[in-house]
């Protein structure tokens, strides 16, 4: 039974800030819902693969107002290749060239899904439009408001038979931003190969780094210099079905209280829509809403966040050290986790996490405002026979600091047929300047 302290462990995350003063660097740990324990590990990029595909490029919009949206995802039917648009609601879908007839689906969240042959998409300029989900869902019986806890019941009662039982291998993309008020500062891509273990199975997932690279500008964070610790577990632990202690188990459901919420639709089934918080209010505390899928009783998306408006328990709880004359503490914490359906059972498919913290000095006027975020998209999966892994030197710890490496960010086809998630502007922006350092 975990208790208060390790309640709030759910990232295994950590921020150095190296402070400047003057020619003397001093160093500073602020621990994030502390967790993991150990040194660090590295990654460095690989080879870039063969480029034996096809690429297509294009924005998904509102349909009423071209509104992009955010997180949609487009997947090829008969296989397992997909990915999902960007803040500016653009993607990149990469193909390999011996498929020439397909179908994609595009879908998210509160949208009616839509189908398009393969030959609808052009190397640019894709269009495609999405129209809103009518609010009316006569067709299912809706729950009252008192049922809201037994449906968050029936969700993890039926894990087993909703979610794989097999060990998956994932091919995944994974983005790390670290923003000084609007300035990119550090910028963190990788492709990822994660091993799923059954959602039965008390075995927590591994991580193998495929491809990476990484820019920091020091020279731009003013006063200070961050490295984020954890970096794709961040995400990959919000996966509450897999991980339920990071945030309720059934046991302890009795500390929140659910209620119903609007109803809504993804790719054509209905989602109840559970809205829950924590009772006891005196630590930050957990709110959100969860996206049941009302057929199955299987959880399709959560979006929680952490309250903490409490600032002096807040910052005993994440900063372990700090330098005289600051003081530091977070005002917003959120995650987000998307689940896939293929063939009656269900996967991870898509999670971010975004911090955003202030540091105050003594003395000074301003303060200084940081947010980190991560998100990762699986983009290709396949069931593996067996739960053992053989694990080398590009295996990485739930502790990791992604090394410092430049490497890659020179070179446009860096990520070869591995699918992303395109940069939005403000990534776009710090990556051609980074590029500049190469010409």
């Amino acid at each position: 039974m975990l208790n208060k302290k390790d309640f709030f462990r759910i990232l295994g995350s950590e921020i150095h800030l190296r402070i400047k003063m003057t020619t003397k660097i001093n160093s500073l740990i602020i621990l994030l819902l502390i967790f993991f324990i150990g040194p660090n590990s590295t990654v460095s990029a690989k080879v870039n693969f063969p480029q034996q595909f096809k690429e297509f490029k294009g924005v998904v919009l509102d349909e009423d107002n071209d509104d992009p949206i955010t997180s949609a995802l487009l997947s090829l039917t008969g296989t397992n290749i997909s990915t999902v648009t960007n803040s500016d609601g653009e993607s990149s879908l990469k193909v390999p060239i011996n498929i020439t007839v397909g179908t994609v689906t595009i879908s998210n969240l509160g949208y009616q899904s839509k189908n398009l042959p393969l030959d609808y998409f052009q190397e640019n300029d894709t269009r495609i439009q999405l129209a809103a989900t009518p609010q009316q869902l006569s067709e299912v019986s809706i729950y009252t408001a008192t049922d809201a806890e037994a449906l968050v019941r029936n969700m993890f009662k039926h894990a087993e038979e909703n979610y794989f039982q097999q060990s998956v291998a994932m091919d995944v993309f994974y983005r790390e931003n670290i923003r000084n008020r609007r300035r990119n500062v550090s910028l963190t891509e990788a492709v990822l190969k994660i091993y799923k273990k059954p959602y039965s199975s008390g075995a927590r997932d591994d991580i193998s780094v495929i491809k990476a690279r990484k820019s920091v500008d020091y020279k731009r964070l003013d006063t200070m210099a961050l490295k984020l610790r954890g970096g794709p577990f961040n995400t990959l632990y919000s996966d509450i079905i897999k991980y339920p202690q990071y945030l309720f188990t059934p046991a302890e459901m009795k500390e929140y209280t659910f209620t119903m919420g609007k109803p809504t639709r993804i790719n054509n089934r209905y989602l109840y829509v559970v809205e829950f918080e924590m009772i006891d209010k005196h630590l930050p505390w957990y709110y959100g809403e969860l996206y049941i899928d009302a057929e199955t009783n299987a959880l399709a998306r959560a979006i929680y966040f952490m309250n903490i408006d409490n600032r002096r328990v807040a910052a005993d709880m994440f900063v372990k050290k700090k330098p005289s004359g600051s003081t530091v503490y977070p005002i917003n914490v959120r995650y987000q986790i998307d689940y896939r359906e293929q063939d009656g059972k269900w996967y991870y498919g898509y999670g971010s996490a975004e911090l955003e913290f202030v540091v105050n000095w003594k003395r000074k006027l301003f303060n200084s405002r940081y947010t980190v975020q991560t998100e990762m998209a699986v983009t290709d999966w396949e069931i593996i026979p067996d739960t053992r892994v053989k694990r080398d030197d590009s295996f990485i710890t739930p502790n990791v600091i992604m090394a410092d490496n430049v490497s890659g960010f020179s070179d446009p086809e860096f990520w070869g047929s591995n699918n992303i998630i395109e940069p939005d502007e403000s990534i776009e922006n710090a990556i051609e300047k980074i590029r500049e350092r190469f010409q």
